[in-house]
């Protein structure tokens, strides 16, 4: 089976989760998460995560990790960034891995998914991502000791979570009525009308 998200480091073959596939202003920069570096339960919360039908359904991984929580109860996005496990890395050093027989590297992904959109490089860039912008900057020291406040999430984050779960929401119920009509196609109301003509003759 296929995966979408999944990768490695091109020179150490280190295996990554691929969080952005660009950053802010940087198309040629992505953030992933070196999974060999995270606690167990993380780990597999994690994987969880990009196996689910959200996760493979998702353009980018960022999306679900905004509305996933860890083990630990903390969001999985803000966590990972405040203990600094979101690495910047050139895309052209990132070999994505979809399945054990094929390898292509994210800057000759993102060259033909920008293709497929009538787009460039730079415009493929997630810099009008306002949410994006705060997670971006891999030369933050990590956070030593965690506390009370490192895990409050600021109304600009919970509001970006919001919009994130809503646009979300309202895509799997388009798609949900798309797979209704071709199930089952609306009848359309006829009889109301039919019953006033009648009653206007």
């Amino acid at each position: 089976m296929a995966l979408k998200h999944v990768g490695r480091i091109k020179t150490n073959r280190a295996r990554v989760i691929v969080a952005y596939r660009t950053v802010p202003n940087e198309p040629y920069n992505a953030l992933v998460i070196p999974t060999g570096e995270l606690p167990a339960d993380e780990h597999d919360a994690v994987m969880k995560a990009v196996e689910s039908a959200a996760g493979q359904q998702a353009n980018e991984f960022y999306e679900v990790m905004q509305r996933t929580v860890l083990p630990d109860g903390r969001n999985m996005l803000v966590g990972f960034h405040q203990r600094g496990n979101l690495r910047k890395f050139p895309t052209d050093q990132v070999e994505m891995t979809p399945n054990t027989n094929t390898a292509i590297l994210l800057s000759e992904l993102n060259s033909v998914i920008a293709e497929q959109q009538g787009i460039s490089i730079e415009d493929l860039s997630i810099s009008s991502r306002d949410t994006a912008k705060q997670y971006t900057d891999n030369t933050v020291e990590p956070v030593v000791a965690e506390t009370v406040q490192s895990d409050v999430i600021t109304d600009d984050q919970l509001a970006a979570q919001y919009r994130s779960q809503a646009d979300a929401l309202f895509k799997e119920a388009q798609a949900l009525r798309k797979q209704a009509e071709e199930l089952a196609p609306a009848k359309k109301r006829t009889t109301t009308k039919k019953k006033a003509e009648s009653v206007e003759t």
